[in-house]
């Protein structure tokens, strides 16, 4: 009766979207460094740690009286309250006593309660008996006023900061992942000073000027030596014990190296994973960003570019020298694959991006960047570079909206203007942020000048102006369909030729300066812009 009733109860919680949202928020507070609310939660429970011992500390020789029974019930009530969440939501009970129970029942044998109970606490247990676990449950005894002995936990009050501290925990993580070099070191260094405390005891204890009168100093005078303090307090005076502290002088730069090289190591490898671990926490409070894969020639100028115009951006690159220049410049980095689908998971940019930008000389690698970001989020913009014209096709196919080929354009565009040095001259005035050269696009209306007449026929440079392109719903037989771009519904003409026929619903792309952009636009059509 009492299983079937427990049964019930656990599918009723699993099946209750409430129970299952307000476990998922206190896991995601507890546990998971990238949650928003986690840096909160964090900085007050160490207010409340610091502030706790020290009016504990202060209660030694001074009388709280009411207030500080009252300020320490509150904290005790918060540890405890958090030490039963954090065992809650390491495991899930119910999920487990389901599973057992539907195991039972697909078997088609009897539900025994008991192995299911025993798995659940097992699982409880293992939180138990963790260091940290230990230590919040240490951390809650010197309340207990009565029994004075306590107050020595009043230390792990301050060990309880470790859970709150990133930093303090990554540091703990590295010395974890080194256990077997820390513990290979730790068997020589004990080696090395027991020989050396029963060699320095054995020729130092019959000396009549002698501090070493037991083994003990003999222990204590070992390990300071090796350690490279050397107190001064205990010194051999015989030959054979001076050269047995030579030795140990010379063993003990060698362990200490030995010990930061490991500890060097191991934070090189972890340097990176903590920059990314904050660029992704960082990312996290920022909507709306802008992904720039590849920091390269190309993607320099862009970044720049969106960057004047206050764009929230995020580059991506797995050249280490490029993310450090890009970094310098002050920008949010992160180094890695673009290309990996583990990244951009982490980065969840269906959630925080609006656009991905693929500026990556390798055009395998800009294909890989963006099927795996159409993957992940089907409507999401994405701009692709192709450096090749047979790549194009394929960054369609893999999902890409935009596909810039930055070589065929600037080949075009020499081809265009090179026997045209004003034009040439504006257009990468235009491109360099020449502040005196501007573009327009300008419609022309039914009632335009420019409608039915010829590109010969407008003369451009009579307006001082140099013509970029058109773009126009109509069909024209006059220009070459090299200089051809389909746009969906409309077509764009670069660099039409002359007997080119303008009509209206057409956009002109001119450039020029300020004053000839307005005199045309007045003149001849309106802006689109």
């Amino acid at each position: 009766m009492i299983a079937k009733k427990l049964v019930r109860l656990c599918y009723y919680l699993d099946d209750s979207l409430r129970y299952r949202q307000t476990k998922a928020f206190f896991r995601d507070l507890l546990f998971d460094p990238q949650c928003r609310l986690r840096g909160y939660f964090d900085l007050g429970m160490t207010a409340v740690v610091i502030s706790s011992v020290s009016l504990l500390i202060y209660e030694v020789d001074h009388d709280l009286g009411t207030f500080g029974d009252l300020f320490e019930a509150f904290v005790v009530t918060l540890f405890v309250t958090e030490y039963l969440l954090r065992l809650w939501v390491y495991s899930d009970t119910c999920r487990i006593i389901i599973e057992h129970y539907e195991r039972a029942e697909f078997l088609n044998t009897r539900f025994r309660l008991g192995p299911a109970v025993r798995e659940a606490l097992k699982k409880k247990w293992d939180y138990v008996t963790t260091p940290l676990a230990i230590i919040d449950l240490l951390a809650i005894l010197p309340s207990f006023r009565g029994v004075r002995l306590l107050r020595v936990f009043l230390l792990f009050r301050l060990f309880k900061l470790f859970r709150y501290a990133n930093s303090v925990n990554e540091f703990a993580k590295v010395l974890s992942e080194k256990r077997f070099e820390l513990a290979t070191l730790s068997i020589v260094a004990g080696f090395v000073v027991v020989a050396s405390s029963t060699a320095i005891y054995v020729f130092e204890s019959d000396s009549p000027d002698t501090e070493i009168h037991n083994i003990v100093d003999a222990l204590y005078w070992s390990i300071v030596t090796v350690s490279t303090v050397g107190y001064g307090d205990i010194v051999p005076h015989t030959p054979e014990g001076r050269f047995i502290a030579i030795v140990l002088i010379v063993s003990g730069l060698g362990v200490i190296s030995f010990f930061t090289s490991i500890v060097v190591s191991a934070f090189a490898v972890k340097l990176r994973t903590l920059r990314e671990d904050r660029v992704l926490a960082e990312m996290r409070r920022i909507s709306n960003l802008t992904v720039i894969c590849g920091y390269g020639r190309v993607g320099e100028v862009v970044v720049e570019k969106l960057a004047a115009d206050k764009e929230r951006l995020l580059i991506i690159d797995k050249d280490p020298d490029k993310v450090d220049q890009a970094r310098a410049a002050g920008h949010l980095v992160l180094e890695g694959d673009a290309s990996s689908n583990d990244l951009l998971e982490r980065l969840r940019i269906q959630d925080h991006v609006k656009t991905i930008v693929c500026t990556t000389g390798d055009d395998v690698v800009n294909v890989f960047i963006t099927l795996t970001a159409r993957y992940l989020s089907k409507g999401l913009p994405i701009v692709a570079r192709a450096n090749k014209r047979e790549t194009v096709r394929k960054l369609e196919l893999a999902g890409a909206n935009r596909i810039v080929t930055p070589f065929d354009v600037v080949g075009r565009v020499v081809t265009a203007y090179v026997n045209q040095p004003v034009a040439f001259d504006a257009l990468y005035g235009i491109l360099s942020g020449n502040q005196d050269v501007g573009i327009e696009a300008v419609v022309v209306s039914e009632s335009s000048l420019a409608d039915g007449k010829t590109i010969e026929e407008i003369n451009f440079p009579h307006y001082r102006l140099v013509l970029f392109g058109i773009v126009t719903p109509h069909e024209h037989e006059e220009a070459p369909r090299s200089s051809t771009f389909d746009m969906g519904r409309r077509t764009f003409y670069f660099h039409p030729p002359g007997d080119f026929l303008v009509q209206r619903n057409d956009i002109l792309i001119v450039f020029g300066d300020a004053y000839s952009l307005n005199h045309f636009k007045d003149k001849l059509g309106k802006s689109a812009l």
